[in-house]
This record gives structure tokens, C-alpha cells and sequence, in this order.
């Protein structure tokens, strides 16, 4: 059986088991009240939407790498996405417990208010969520400016340290197995691979939950580039390095089926960091991680953002850049449509550099 064949076939086993796992665990996490609680205000509509749906796309996969368990390649990146999907897993379940309940306040002034870091514009509700905020708040409802709609729980979640930690081990792992090459820009990097390998499995992992906000918003994303990554691992003369992503586009679109707008079920931890991490595992050891890495400019674009803001070196009313976007006005339909389509200008621009001017 030719590549182009095995890539073809994962590829739709890989869509029809995600839509038919998709499915069933939907019900199952529903039936066991494994359900959402936004904690931005605009989203309260999707209260009750089943989260972890990253369970189906880990059995869409696996079932993709057990039909083909010749392709060492596939196989690898699996095990990566299953490991990665475990760790995220875990942080969905602290999820369901409770850390806090923040209070959500209005406006109820003529002008602009500021609460914490936040500026309400006249009827607008935030949550009262930063240290300063909550400082603000007993003033602000003494002098009426504002007042409490409602409250909203905050889920507790894993540490950062142990979440990095864990991509870290991921990183060596990758590294241990032999499989990713040590030449960088035609240099050998000899052992700096190994904090070259764990960087990118940070960030592609990190990247992907970050940019995990809205419905269908990562999914889509990762849809198209892993499709781009194939379709340039193909012409780059590399067609065994298209089959990992084949599988990762087809649980991608599997998913969306239930996920693009309204989502009737959402990925969670489980779903981005499993494919964060099998996004870079796939570019790693298919030697296209050049362009795998541009084709997710957007989400790597949205964590330096994020990043810049938590540095104070910018300011945004909220973060990410997303929900930014969408505090300014800009529809949640209409900000998916909009990164879906500079992610596809990026792909297709760069495949045609590569084909024609490179």
C-alpha cells in the first residue's frame, strides 16, 4: 500500500471514529454532569456545554494508529497525543471542583468605569476576578457606580509548574526515541536539540489551549495547518511524514462536527494539549517542523501577546487576543472566521513560496 493510500485511509478512519466517539462520549458527559462554566461573562450561554470531549479525539486517533501500527511515525505521534491528553485530562477533572465564586459586576454610570485593570464601558458586566478589582469593588458599590448581577464559579486547576514539568518529560521523551533529527538550519546542533525539542513541545502544547476560547476556534486551526503540513510534506518529497498529520487533521474535523458554532461540546485541557502535543511531535519527526511552526503562527502569535501583557509591555482590557477582539465588538463567528483564514493565507502563501521561489 503506497503512502498516499495509508494517508487517505487514516484519514477518514480517523474522521469517522472521531464523529462516532464524538457522539457517545458527548452523551456519557452529559448523562455525568461533566459540564462547562464559563468564567467570561459573554459565554455564560454555554453553561452546560459537555466539556473533556479531547476523549473522542484521543480514541479517533489511537484507533487510527492501531489500524496502521506499521507507521512508526504514527504510532509515535499518538503515544505522544495520548500522554499529553492524560496530562490535560487530569486538569479537566480538578476543573470540576470549585476553587472560588467571583462576583460579576455592571456599570450602571453614564461614563466609563474602571474596576482592577478593566474598563467598563456604560452596561457592561466583568467579573470582579484581580486582587486590585476586588480591592475596588466595597468603593465603587458605596458610591453606586456599580452593581452585582450574579456570581461565577471558578474551577480549580493544576499548577503551572506541574503542567510544564510534564511537558518537559514529554520533550526528553521525544528526544529519547531517536526520531527527531539534531540538525537545525543545516547545523548540527548535537545535545541542544534537547532544549530545542522541549521548546517546542511547550509551546506548541501551550499555544493550542491558549488559543482554545471559542467554538471551534482551535480545532479549525489545527485542521488546516496539519492538512497544510501534509499537503507540504507530500511535495516536499516526505510523503511518510504526511500520514501523522492525516490523522491529526482527520480528528480534527471529526470534532468539528459537534464543535464549530454553537459547539455542542467542547475539548477542554484533554483536547489541546493532545494536540498541541502531537502537532509538534508529527512536524518533529517528519522533519517539517519549519513549516509546522509557521503554519501555527496564530496561536503562537496569541501566546507572545498574552505574554507581552502580562509583562505590562502592552495592556489589554482582557486576555488572549481573542476575547479582546471580542470585548471590542468583533462576533465570536465572525473572529473564528477571521484566524481560520489568516491561518489558510499563511498555509497556501508559504506552500506557494516553497513551490515556486524557493
Amino acid at each position: 500500500m503506497s503512502n498516499t493510500e495509508i494517508l487517505i485511509l487514516t484519514f477518514i478512519l480517523a474522521v469517522l471514529a472521531t464523529v462516532f466517539f464524538t457522539y457517545f462520549v458527548r452523551k456519557i458527559l452529559i448523562n455525568a454532569g461533566v459540564t462547562d462554566s464559563p468564567i467570561v461573562t459573554e459565554h455564560r450561554h454555554k453553561t452546560g456545554t459537555p466539556t473533556m470531549g479531547g476523549l473522542a479525539m484521543l480514541l479517533g486517533a489511537a484507533l487510527a494508529a492501531a489500524a496502521f501500527f506499521h507507521e512508526q511515525n504514527l504510532v509515535l505521534t499518538v503515544l505522544i497525543m495520548l500522554s499529553a491528553g492524560l496530562v490535560g485530562l487530569l486538569d479537566d477533572l480538578l476543573g470540576l471542583k470549585i476553587k472560588e465564586v467571583q462576583k460579576v459586576a455592571r456599570n450602571i454610570t453614564t461614563q466609563p468605569l474602571t474596576i482592577g485593570r478593566l474598563t467598563l464601558q456604560p452596561g457592561e458586566e466583568a467579573r470582579v476576578a484581580t486582587p486590585k478589582a476586588k480591592n475596588d469593588l466595597p468603593n465603587l458599590l458605596k458610591e453606586g457606580k456599580i452593581e452585582i448581577t450574579g456570581e461565577t464559579p471558578i474551577k480549580t486547576e493544576g499548577t503551572e509548574r506541574d503542567k510544564i514539568i510534564a511537558q518537559i518529560v514529554l520533550g526528553i521523551f521525544l528526544v529519547a526515541t531517536g526520531t527527531v533529527s539534531s540538525t537545525v538550519l543545516g547545523f548540527e546542533a548535537g545535545i541542544f536539540i534537547i532544549p530545542l525539542v522541549i521548546f517546542g513541545v511547550i509551546g506548541s502544547i501551550n499555544s493550542v489551549n491558549l488559543i482554545d476560547g471559542m467554538d471551534g476556534l482551535a480545532a479549525g486551526i489545527l485542521a488546516i495547518a496539519s492538512a497544510s503540513c501534509a499537503i507540504f510534506a507530500i511535495i516536499s518529497g516526505n510523503p511518510t511524514a504526511a500520514i501523522p498529520f492525516g490523522v491529526l487533521t482527520g480528528v480534527s474535523v471529526g470534532f468539528l462536527v459537534f464543535n464549530h458554532y454553537p459547539a455542542s461540546i467542547i475539548m477542554g485541557d484533554t483536547g489541546s494539549f493532545a494536540l498541541g502535543a502531537g502537532y509538534i511531535t508529527a512536524g518533529f519527526v517528519g522533519d517539517v517542523i519549519y513549516f509546522a511552526v509557521i503554519a501555527l503562527a496564530i496561536p503562537i502569535i496569541s501566546v507572545v501577546v498574552s505574554l507581552m501583557h502580562r509583562a505590562h509591555i502592552i495592556k489589554l482590557p482582557v486576555e488572549p487576543l481573542h476575547h479582546t477582539l471580542h470585548y471590542k465588538g468583533l462576533s465570536e463567528k465572525k473572529i473564528i472566521a477571521l484566524y481560520w483564514s489568516i491561518t489558510l493565507i499563511i498555509c497556501v502563501a508559504t506552500i506557494l513560496i516553497y513551490q515556486f521561489l524557493w
